[in-house]
């Protein structure tokens, strides 16, 4: 039985009641399809489909560079015709390809479906960073932590779910995991069709145009870093997992711990500390602290390899504690400035690059942290904190040139929503 002061908390983590509360729900339910399914999908395309890893990977690298190419196309629909539109657009889309997934017997079928998904997947991004930022209120830094905090929470259910269908390993319990993500697409549609006005777009400066963002070279810089800085998050869950199976000795329970510690500290600190991130100039200092603690983290997740067997594990949860508490500061960092530097009228366009960048990032860590850190060893490792360091020390400054080329925009004629 939960008590008061437990419901009490939680209460205190979701946001008042109307668009913010609708909007952390529709992520939350989207979240847990997504753990469901990401945490069996290469087992099911493999030993269901019985497609080769190889041409999964090739599969996944093609439909993920072609994901990129809606980021910002959908953005500048979301700006001109407003975000709530294109974003359910987006989650229907991606509610179909993903029970697609059901009947695929090929890799060309596969490629085809998995790329039309990291489309509307870029596309849903997009106009949903805009919807995020048109629902911020007054203090939009404590709703985004809000809302990272239950995306978090709900892709740890979604993966503990995902556990009881990859034990069971048959074709009925995979197919159940594709269509609940599906359904989960549906719902949160659904729940962002009732709960969240649809916000008429904000008008737009004569010099506006649909590449503007292209030409905002602070916005591409800080896009960059944050694309870079994004390998961190598959150091924790693809580069450790692979460093302690093949240079420790370290019990196999130890990488589902370091997964737990991740997941839990994030869960648990990312609303008390970014809420506290505002600003572009307080997003550029939490980007360098994030990097100094990944320059930590990194040569501590080495030294389990230099450890008697029994400390391996010990160390290991160690250095995912602080690199954890740096993930939250880098996104925190990431989010202020993200959403910050953006102008009102041109959110989504912003965020179409900002999601592209990011997804970019992703689709190259596998081949960067697998060559350069695995090849190198020891070596590796400390490089790639000395990498993490030096672009976390790159955010200041980018914060700061950014900001010096900010017009100061008057606040923007508040528009009524349309009819839900």
């Amino acid at each position: 039985m939960i008590g008061k002061g437990t419901r009490l908390r939680i209460s205190g983590l979701l946001a008042p009641s109307g668009p913010q509360r609708a909007l952390i729900a529709a992520s939350f339910v989207n979240r847990v399809g997504n753990g469901l399914f990401n945490t069996a999908a290469v087992l099911y395309f493999t030993l269901v489909v019985h497609l080769p890893a190889a041409r999964v990977g090739v599969g996944l690298t093609i439909a993920g560079l072609v994901g990129l190419l809606a980021g910002i196309p959908a953005g500048n629909l979301a700006d001109r015709y407003g975000p709530r539109t294109v974003w359910l657009t987006a989650l229907a889309m991606q509610a179909a390809t993903m029970a697609a997934f059901v009947f695929i017997h090929g890799w060309v079928t596969f490629t085809l479906i998995a790329a039309l998904d990291r489309l509307a997947a870029t596309a849903s991004g997009a106009a949903g960073g805009a919807l995020i930022a048109r629902a911020g209120g007054e203090r939009p830094a404590a709703f985004r932590a809000k809302l990272r905090t239950f995306v978090n929470l709900g892709v740890v259910l979604g993966t503990l779910g995902a556990a009881f269908a990859v034990s069971v390993g048959t074709r009925t319990a995979y197919t159940a995991l594709i269509l609940a993500n599906a359904a989960s697409f549906a719902c949160a549609g659904l729940i962002a069709l009732v709960g969240v006005p649809n916000y008429q777009p904000l008008p737009r400066p004569k010099e506006h145009h649909r590449g503007a963002v292209l030409s905002d070279r602070p916005f591409v810089s800080f896009v960059a870093l944050y694309g870079a800085m994004g390998l961190q998050y598959q150091t924790v869950s693809l580069l450790l997992p692979i460093w302690l199976s093949a240079h420790t000795g370290a019990p196999r329970w130890t990488v589902a711990a370091v997964n737990a510690v991740n997941s839990g500290v994030c869960v648990l600190l990312q609303s008390r500390i970014g809420s506290r991130v505002e600003s572009p100039r307080q997003g550029g200092r939490a980007f360098r602290l994030a990097g100094l603690l990944f320059l930590v983290s990194c040569p501590l997740m080495a030294l389990t390899a230099d450890v008697p067997v029994w400390v391996a594990p010990v160390l290991a949860v160690l250095a995912v504690g602080v690199h954890s508490l740096g993930e939250v500061w880098e996104s925190s960092g990431g989010y202020a400035l993200g959403f910050g530097l953006a102008p009102d009228h041109a959110q989504g366009q912003y965020q179409g690059l900002f999601g592209a960048g990011f997804d970019a990032g992703q689709a190259l860590a596998p081949v960067v942290l697998t060559t350069a850190v695995l090849g190198l060893g020891h070596a590796g490792w400390l490089l790639l904190g000395a990498f993490f360091a030096a672009l976390g020390a790159a955010g200041p400054p980018v914060a700061a040139w950014a900001e010096r080329t900010r017009r100061p925009s008057p606040s923007p004629t508040p528009v009524a929503p349309t009819a839900r």
